[in-house]
């Protein structure tokens, strides 16, 4: 049984991504939890009287967020109908981050999918949006859904790499379980600005990596192009790539992949989702 956890603001966007969700794991059995989390500081400007007392304005809020899930509820009952899936809706007041580390203790949460606006959401992303905040500072696997992401098949796999790996794998078991679930295949990619050789600890982990996956469909592609987004986004496209996976403990290397300034220039992640594994 797998626990996710699916933040959301009531947006089309967040909306998105629970559809997304409900698809994805359609075969699998989960529990997921809604969860809407608000900061009073957002709801003291919505016209009540000064007088009001914090905990009163808690309250109102609490109560609207309930009401808004509810919706949520019914909205998927119309929409999706598998007995697999459970439902259960969390509200909180309290900063973001510290909400989701607590409820991914809790409710012992494996995944937590959120959505994304576009390209100025992954410009922003480096700068503090919700969803990355979680990915850089939430120890827990990720699933990113860009607000033009649609569930269609996950057949292509692309896993950007600089091979700089932990020599324990066991982080990249999510990427098994998508393979096994959806036969799918893994495209393994590095990118470098110049003709390089891997080092001999990037050879190492190469040779790991290529053991960790001998049961399933991979290939190894390595790329050389002065600008690493363009390369991403070539392969991306050629490949009809469904989904990329990244390893957080590599965020440096993907910030100029996916959070390049001029990101508005490229489109592969206005329709990719990506899945974001911790150690």
């Amino acid at each position: 049984m797998k626990n996710i956890l699916l933040p959301t603001d009531f947006s089309d966007n967040s909306w998105n991504a629970i559809e997304y969700a409900l698809n994805f794991y359609k075969d699998s059995k989960c529990n997921f939890y809604l969860l809407h989390i608000n900061r009073l500081s957002n709801v003291a400007t919505e016209g009540y009287c000064y007088g009001q007392t914090q905990e009163l304005l808690v309250d109102i809020n609490v109560e609207n967020a309930k009401k808004k899930l509810k919706i949520v509820q019914q909205k998927i009952a119309q929409n999706f109908n598998n007995s697999k899936h459970k439902f259960y809706t969390l509200t909180d007041t309290n900063f973001f981050i510290e909400s989701i580390r607590q409820h991914i203790e809790e409710k012992k949460v494996d995944v937590i999918v959120m959505g994304t606006k576009g390209a100025s959401g992954f410009a922003g992303f480096i700068t503090g949006s919700n969803t990355g905040d979680v990915i850089t500072k939430v120890k827990c696997t990720t699933l990113v859904v860009p607000e033009n992401a649609k569930f269609g098949k996950i057949e292509e796999i692309a896993f950007p790499t600089d091979f700089s790996l932990s020599t324990d794998l066991q982080l990249l078991q999510p990427i098994i379980d998508i393979l096994e679930e959806k036969k799918a295949s893994l495209r393994v990619l590095n990118i470098s600005k110049k003709v390089t050789v891997l080092n001999t600890d990037q050879q190492k982990s190469k040779e790991l990596v290529e053991d960790y996956f001998y049961n399933y469909s991979h290939s190894f592609h390595f790329l050389t192009n002065k600008k690493v987004e363009d390369a991403v986004q070539c392969f991306v496209n050629s490949r009809n790539i469904d989904m990329i996976v990244m390893v957080a403990k590599n965020l440096n290397y993907f910030q100029q992949i996916l959070f390049h300034t001029k990101v508005a220039e490229i489109s592969y992640h206005t329709d990719v989702p990506f899945l974001v594994l911790h150690e």
